[in-house]
């Protein structure tokens, strides 16, 4: 199978899934493992659909292997956030080629890599590949949203055909020069998801008479001050570690100093940096009355929260504490607390990745990644102490741009970049189906 092939098969297969709406909510994932499916099948590899319900089908399909090697898994999602045709120059669900771009809602993330670990599968199976462990592929349903239909149902219903050692997702992979060396970003942990809802209590009242109340939300307005003002103490981890030692030539400054000095070197170092140094919460919804003469005695404030791998809520919770004035008459909810693993690095798969990056452009480098956000990565680490990493290498595409079009209008993938997908994570199924 030669690279031109294999990139026009992997166009075909972004296209068509592009083509099939799985805005979730609804998901309606279903459509998209059944496409899989059968192109899947096509070629000889072995297939399963998982569903809690049927409209939200989980595709497992596979390579078994020869021995007891380990099982490596390419880990993607098929369902995408929402999008607003008016924004976009075509239409989001059109899968159009134009410019070297496949355009479209999920070309990014994360259908551009769905279609690319599907063909490095397929491709595989029909040249004979056979690996010591087995060559896993999942199509999961509602990442976006994570109500539960799956990758983590999958793990708690389903875990034998899911468990891996080794995992491939999305996460990172962008080229991005830093201090005049040339790196590859590698998602080897990320942040803890613990959003929070604070209703802070007051006295309702008429609100032509505002002296008699005790109004809720002006109270509300003194708390989002507070939390959107706070400075928390910075604290390296490994991945931020290796990532200012790279920028600054192997120096580790305080970690006082080092946004600093990463925005002296390059202003995309110190946006990737800042939010991994530490703690952060972001007030992003509110309510209060529901009627304009009406002076609210409550205010719904929910903050979205974001913990470095390692510390605890409960940590988190005493910083909030220590930010609320001490005379406020408030509720605190923990709406949720996931994420917040990582992987180590000195793991045969972090030795694929910097081989291919080599290969593919001497001198440069892998550097790892917290990622600030939530990856299905998660799960397996959880449940099985999955080596999981999100690399899906980007070098045509401007990282900063790549960055912008991730959930926004005019969504798309360049083609080189699908093909270099497909090219890495067949160069990793052979390392790693290599390994007794």
């Amino acid at each position: 199978m030669t690279a031109v092939s294999l990139r026009a098969e992997a166009v075909d297969v972004l296209q068509r899934l592009i083509r099939i709406d799985t805005v979730n909510p609804p998901g309606n994932e279903t459509a998209a493992a059944e496409l899989l499916r059968e192109y899947l099948e096509e070629s000889g590899v072995e297939c399963e659909l998982y569903a809690r319900v049927p409209e939200r089908a989980n595709l497992v399909a596979r390579i078994r292997g020869r021995g007891g090697g380990p099982r490596l898994a390419l880990l993607s999602h098929t369902d995408t956030v929402l999008a607003d045709p008016v924004e976009w120059q075509v239409d989001p669900w059109s899968g159009e080629l134009k410019d070297d771009h496949v355009w479209g809602r999920g070309a990014l993330d994360m259908k551009g890599q769905v279609a690319a670990s599907a063909v490095a599968i397929a491709s595989l199976a029909r040249e004979g590949f056979r690996p010591n462990g087995d060559l896993i592929f999942v199509a999961a349903a509602d990442e976006e949203v994570g109500a539960g239909f799956g990758l983590q149902w999958l793990v708690e219903e389903h875990p034998e055909p899911v468990r891996a050692d080794y995992a491939v997702n999305e996460g990172a992979g962008d080229r991005v020069e830093l201090g005049g060396n040339v790196f590859y970003l590698c998602a080897s942990a990320e942040k803890m998801s613990a959003p929070f809802v604070l209703r802070i209590l007051g006295r309702s009242g008429h609100a032509s008479i505002p002296g008699i109340a005790d109004n809720a939300l002006v109270k509300a307005a003194d708390v989002i001050r507070r939390i959107a003002g706070f400075q928390p103490e910075p604290s390296y981890m490994p991945e931020t570690e290796a990532l200012v030692r790279g920028v600054t030539g192997g120096e580790l400054p305080p970690v006082e100093e080092a946004l600093d000095r990463a925005r002296e070197i390059s202003p995309l170092a110190a946006a990737v940096l800042e939010p991994l140094l530490s703690l952060t919460m972001a007030p992003t919804m509110i309510s209060a009355s529901r009627k304009r003469n009406v002076i609210p005695a409550f205010c719904e404030l929910t903050v979205d929260r974001r913990l470095q791998p390692g510390r605890t809520v409960e940590e988190a919770e005493a910083v909030l504490r220590g930010l609320m004035p001490e005379d406020l008459d408030y509720e605190y909810e923990l709406t949720e607390a996931q994420g917040g693993t990582r992987s180590p690095l000195d793991t045969p798969l972090w030795d694929a990745v910097d081989a291919f990056v080599q290969e593919l452009e001497p001198g440069a480098r892998p550097v790892p990644l917290c990622v600030p956000g939530f990856t299905d990565s998660h799960w397996l680490r959880a449940a099985f102490g999955t080596v999981a990493y999100g690399f899906f290498p980007i070098r045509a595409m401007d990282p900063e741009v790549a960055t912008m079009l991730v959930h926004s209008a005019d969504e798309r993938v360049h083609v080189d970049d699908l093909e270099l997908g497909v090219e890495f994570l067949r160069y990793a199924a052979h390392s790693i189906g290599a390994l007794e």
